[in-house]
């Protein structure tokens, strides 16, 4: 909070994620340790936001064959209404965004022009950085290794209705 100025109060923090479903198949546990950080973070006061997978086709000139993968959808979307959200009803004068995805730009842009009053900073995860971004939003800063040491959450973490969730040995 320093950088943004000595009287900021960090009032929400909201998770914006999908539950990838096309993986369970390799791995069945994975969108149950997903669901189980998701309660971890509800539990604390995050608002999580959840988006979907789409199957994508896409044809591969070099083997001649019809391949499928997964998109992540809704979730800039999701993001940019979100920042839009918040600075028209006036429920803060920053927000800062930890990603270095250059597809919130536009929305990003366009948040400044209407609301020249709010700030809008990135918190580019450790090695995300993005100079496209930083032009944008000049303030906007790196996150160290450090920095996540301190938002690690408890291991086990007790939920209020008294289930235990520990941290999976890999993600």
């Amino acid at each position: 909070l320093y950088l943004i100025g000595k009287d900021a109060k960090l009032t929400d923090i909201f998770y914006f994620s999908a539950l990838a479903y096309h993986l369970a198949q390799n791995d069945p546990d994975k969108i149950q340790r997903h669901r189980k950080y998701i309660a971890c973070l509800e539990e604390i006061g995050l608002h999580v936001q959840l988006a979907k997978f789409k199957k994508k086709f896409y044809f591969c000139d070099q083997c001649n064959a019809r391949n499928k993968h997964h998109e992540e959808k809704e979730t800039d979307v999701a993001i940019a209404s979100k920042i839009f959200e918040l600075f028209y009803n006036d429920d803060c004068d920053t927000i800062v965004l930890v990603t270095g995805d250059t597809d919130l730009r536009p929305a990003v842009i366009t948040v400044k022009q209407l609301f020249p009053d709010k700030a809008i900073l990135f918190a580019f995860p450790y090695k995300r950085k993005n100079n496209e971004l930083s032009q944008i939003a000049p303030g906007s800063f790196k996150l160290s290794p450090t920095s996540y040491s301190h938002c690690v959450l408890p291991d086990p973490f007790v939920l209020k209705n008294g289930q235990t969730i520990y941290k999976p040995k890999d993600w």
